[in-house]
């Protein structure tokens, strides 16, 4: 489910995408083409099941457990991302999934 955000808004807009995302611990990641500025809501810790966009890297960030930038349990960006939305159902199947994988992401 998404935000009603800017950023969320300029990310709809290239909706269908086909995107090969990167596994950093527990958080996928891929650049997904989008040009966005840090929002005031930006930030770095984020809340299992969280979507954010990474203005940095251009990249769409699925998060689900911590990450090598985590201070405990928490999911923990590189640096400040833009949420945009949360996963609705349980992201906890993520977790078996390898080092990179291809999602198809479109609306309705």
């Amino acid at each position: 489910m998404l935000n009603e955000s800017v950023t969320s808004g300029k990310f709809i807009e290239l909706l269908p995408m086909d995107l090969t995302m990167s596994r950093w611990g527990e958080e996928y990641y891929g650049d997904c083409g989008i040009n966005a500025d840090l929002d005031r809501d930006a930030k770095e810790e984020m809340d299992i099941g969280e979507i954010a966009i990474w203005p940095v890297g251009s990249a769409l960030c699925f998060f689900f457990g911590p990450t090598p930038a985590s201070r405990g349990t928490e999911p923990r960006a590189a640096s400040a991302v833009n949420p945009i939305g949360r996963i609705i159902d349980d992201p906890a199947p993520l977790r078996k999934l390898g080092g990179s994988v291809r999602f198809k992401i479109s609306i309705g």
